[in-house]
């Protein structure tokens, strides 16, 4: 009698989910020794104890990591947390304020969106964010990614969660070699496959924490990861190459003259930026459209002095050079653009990035770069 091995027995498909569940197994072993320690985190052990993060820590945190750091975030997410501990804290508090704190983080159209976003919910979801998402990609600020984030971690749901980290470590693991941004829907296709139902959100922690501290751009530490065996890129020797990025265009440099105007009570003279745009809807000091040639267009009719040294910024977009011009004006003085803000009232700290080393320079003089 023919006897058909047992190996012919497992369907292709099922051997393939065998192989994924097990490169799950395989890095939420890891994870439960190796996860990261992070204020906005429930560890891997409370978790197990049936302790579920809380979706607005979750959430503000994400919002917090859109194009920044974890090491940036950390002091800013504990202040947050602090002042405004719950979504209808947030809700209720000052543009102004939460604009100020965010101060820093670079981005300002996110901290409008969090504002809008905590009101809604507030209003709208009775302060609890929904559980579905589909529900979270309706809330303002918030794209594929940080829905799916958040249902992931904070509702433990098999979302697919792909951020940098993420598309490094499928790149490597599956030996990807077309560059980004174009290879993004093929590695969102690949992690998703791997996305297990079982701890859906302590692995989409995981597999972040793999990129950031395992499978990392320069120098990935190929030894000691729990999918070295598995990794294409590692075994064709390829992993440091990946993943390939199209050439970077260079940014160009815009111009510009920023105005420091003080009162002789001291008052400072600020505008709001347009809601639109950069730094949309912060303070800062007047001054001319940034673009290739600076044009003057001073904001009151005053004797000016020109700084020797300027402003030098970098954005995502474009490097920005910004000559200062400086005046003093009298109590009746009359802008034309902005208002005078007294000065037990005024705080550099509010200011974006660029506007404090404006200050910094008007003040003490020395070159900021």
């Amino acid at each position: 009698m023919h006897h058909t091995p047992a190996k012919a027995l497992v369907k292709p498909k099922m051997r393939s989910n065998l192989r994924e569940s097990l490169r799950a197994d395989d890095l939420l072993a890891w994870y439960d020794f190796h996860a990261r320690k992070m204020p906005w985190r429930v560890p891997p052990e409370a978790r197990r104890n049936g302790v579920m993060p809380d979706a607005y820590r979750v959430w503000l945190s994400e919002i917090m990591l859109q194009q920044t750091t974890v090491a940036a975030v950390k002091s800013y997410f504990e202040y947050f947390i602090a002042r405004w501990p719950t979504v209808g804290d947030l809700a209720a508090a000052e543009d102004a304020e939460v604009m100020g704190a965010w101060a820093g983080l670079g981005y300002y159209a996110r901290a409008r969106n969090l504002l809008k976003c905590a009101r809604v919910v507030h209003i709208q979801y009775n302060g609890k964010f929904p559980n579905d998402r589909t529900e979270l990609l309706k809330l303002p600020g918030i794209g594929p990614y940080t829905a799916a984030a958040i249902s992931a971690i904070a509702f433990d749901l098999p979302e697919t969660v792909v951020d940098g980290n993420v598309e490094r470590v499928m790149a490597r693991l599956f030996d990807v070699h077309i560059p980004l941004p174009d290879a993004k829907k093929e590695l969102t296709q690949l992690a998703a496959q791997l996305t297990p139902k079982r701890r859906p959100g302590d692995y989409a922690q995981a597999v972040m924490d793999l990129g950031a501290t395992i499978c990392t751009p320069r120098n990935p530490a190929c030894g000691i990861c729990p999918w070295n065996a598995s990794c294409k890129g590692r075994v064709n020797g390829t992993a440091n190459q990946l993943p390939q990025k199209r050439p970077k265009l260079q940014k160009p440099t815009r111009y510009g003259i920023i105005y420091y105007v003080e009162r002789c009570d001291g008052a400072v003279l600020l505008e709001k930026r347009p809601e639109t745009g950069l730094l949309g809807g912060m303070l800062g000091f007047p001054g001319s459209p940034w673009q290739e040639i600076a044009k003057d267009a001073p904001p009151i009719h005053a004797t000016w002095r020109a700084l020797n040294d300027e402003v030098r910024h970098t954005f995502t977009h474009f490097h920005l050079r910004l000559a200062i011009r400086v005046a003093e004006v009298g109590q009746n003085a009359e802008p034309l653009v902005g208002s005078f803000v007294p000065k037990n009232a005024f705080s550099p700290s509010a200011l974006p990035t660029v506007m404090r080393k404006v200050f910094n320079l008007v003040k003490s003089g020395d070159k900021l770069t």
